[in-house]
């Protein structure tokens, strides 16, 4: 795949642009692990903060779940630019949150032990925000 190559550039703009876009196919198990280190980028938080934001946008089981197992296992950096880019993907919309916290308790019980210590960070940071915008 090519966009795996791009991910193990030594440039951080082509390793940011192929964690975005290789969110697109990471409902694909070959997808999963390209993701999760770029999403854990050890030399540039840049292609943490846009892989994870990409990943997040998604809004799906597939993308959280990556982003899960990235955040159980991150340092303190990489933990700081995730939580940023969760709070720009879910800080708007209270439906989009919601529906993220309730993927969160589902994938909580994924039988990876990483995963669901990460869901479980996740839904607490998701618990966190409060929206601007909910349905009137």
């Amino acid at each position: 795949m090519a966009l795996g190559e791009l991910g193990r550039s030594s440039d951080y703009r082509d390793r940011a642009d192929a964690g975005h876009g290789l969110a697109a196919f990471a409902e694909m198990q070959e997808a999963f692990v390209p993701l999760r280190e770029l999403v854990l980028d050890p030399c540039d938080t840049f292609v943490t903060r846009r892989t994870a934001e990409a990943l997040l946008r998604r809004q799906d089981r597939a993308g959280l779940t990556i982003v899960a197992s990235a955040l159980a296992v991150a340092n303190s950096n990489h933990s700081d630019w995730i939580h940023t880019a969760i709070v720009d993907v879910f800080s708007i919309f209270s439906e989009d949150r919601d529906h993220a916290i309730r993927l969160c308790e589902e994938v909580s019980r994924d039988t990876d032990d990483r995963v669901a210590l990460g869901a479980r960070q996740l839904h607490k940071a998701l618990s966190e925000i409060d929206p601007v915008l909910r349905p009137g």
